[in-house]
């Protein structure tokens, strides 16, 4: 039960003539007591909180950024209406800063027997399961003057999925993959190319093209069309050790790399390849693995959702024997980790080996674009320093990034913005290569 504001105003008025006219216990008793007695009626005449029915409808997921609506339904079985205020409890995370207090409450009148619905919008900022905390109830007598209070549990979680930003390149990479894949004028021959269908010759195609025995059998001149092999299988392998979780702008380099992930499952899942995905730092945090075309991304995407990155080392030879056993035949392996010297040249080095001599290996890293920019400082002496700094920080990248590529590692360092987009385009150039 509570006292509301009104109650304790009328009391605070009924002191000043007690007070005055008739100061002393008689006086107090003459003027409260009559309060102390509405008070009583009406929170008897308030409808019970504890025998209300809630339940609970809505979404179950949202991408990161978006507006989630979860309906909370209250039924009234009690024989007397209820008048109340209700507060939807759920995690600070689950609304952008200052919005809490307009989103999870609301005011709302249920007649007897009858049942109300009201929805809270959640629009979370962080990635992951948000589960929802108790519903408290406030329900008031028709005076308004006193009030009964309780709380349910209503269980729901939202899961909150990563924003998928890169999808904005996902048209032109696959236009390019078109290109690539036979359905368009520019059809080429190269290695790791198979036949596809014969066609009419038109002035500019390649003679070596020309299939002579088919024409032979017609009136005119027939070619071959070649596209890319299909039904590869690529091996997404996110590090989710301590390297990702330093921040590159406002998110963590683990953000970046699920979103260049995301853009090329959904391009190698459009070119027919077989996706799989492996989250590893000492143990697996998340494997999606033997996924059709059509539901891999969106189980890629389920699995990132609850990934974070873990304040420990990064298990080097854990992680490449899961990714061989994961990945028992002929694979792309692309392994998002970071270019630092130390966690490459002791963790990585002296087991790429074992990952090179079965596999194709591609090596994604998130750079800091903060350092570009302080590599072009000058004007006073700090300033210099800065550019120094970043140009040494630079130069160990490039170099641990030609050591990988003296094993035959095909190395993509960009910056976050521009990371998905770069790897797409080296796995592109990798399928027109021929090298999956």
């Amino acid at each position: 039960m509570a006292l509301t504001g009104r109650a304790a105003l009328l009391a605070a008025l009924g002191s000043i003539p007690v007070g005055i006219l008739e100061p002393g216990w008689t006086g107090i008793l003459a003027v409260n007591g009559p309060l102390a007695l509405a008070c009583a009626c009406d929170y008897v005449l308030a409808a019970p909180v504890r025998r209300l029915v809630l339940a609970r409808s809505g979404d179950t997921s949202a991408r990161l950024g978006e507006a989630a609506g979860v309906t909370l339904t209250i039924s009234n079985p009690s024989r007397r209406p209820l008048r109340a205020r209700l507060r939807d409890a759920w995690p600070p995370s689950s609304w952008q800063p200052g919005t809490e207090v307009d989103a999870s409450r609301h005011r709302l009148t249920v007649p007897p027997g009858e049942r109300r619905r009201v929805t809270t919008r959640l629009r979370p900022v962080r990635r992951g399961d948000r589960q929802a905390d108790r519903v408290t109830i406030r329900s008031y007598g028709p005076l308004g003057l006193f009030s009964r209070q309780g709380s349910h549990k209503v269980p729901w979680t939202v899961r909150v999925l990563p924003p998928f930003t890169s999808r904005k390149h996902l048209p032109s990479k696959l236009a390019r993959l078109r290109e690539l894949d036979g359905r368009t004028s520019m059809l080429t021959r190269g290695e790791g190319t198979e036949f596809d269908s014969l066609r009419e010759y038109v002035p500019g195609d390649d003679s070596r093209s020309i299939d002579w025995r088919a024409t032979a059998r017609q009136s005119a001149v027939a070619v071959r069309t070649w596209r890319p092999e299909r039904d590869r299988h690529i091996l997404l392998v996110l590090d989710t050790g301590r390297t990702s979780a330093g921040r590159v702008g406002d998110a963590p380099r683990l953000d970046a790399s699920m979103d260049a992930a995301l853009l090329l499952a959904a391009l190698a899942s459009r070119a027919g390849d077989r996706v799989d995905l492996l989250a590893y730092d000492r143990r697996v945090r998340a494997l999606v693995q033997g996924r059709s075309a059509g539901d891999v991304l969106p189980s890629v995407v389920n699995a990132m959702a609850t990934l974070e990155p873990e304040l420990v080392e990064t298990d080097a030879r854990g992680l490449t024997a899961t990714a061989l056993r994961v990945a028992s035949r002929r694979s792309l392996v692309v392994l998002l980790t970071t270019l630092d010297a130390a966690p490459v040249e002791q963790g990585l080095l002296p087991v790429l080996p074992q990952l090179t001599q079965r596999h194709t290996v591609l090596v994604a890293s998130v750079a800091d674009p903060h350092i570009a920019s302080m590599a072009k400082a000058r004007g006073n002496a700090e300033a210099v320093y800065e550019a120094a700094a970043a140009a040494q920080a630079q130069s160990e990248r490039q170099r641990t990034a030609e050591q990988l590529r003296r094993h035959g590692v095909t190395v993509v360092d960009a910056t976050p913005d521009d990371l998905a987009s770069a790897l797409a385009d080296a796995y592109l150039s990798l399928k027109a290569a021929g090298r999956l």
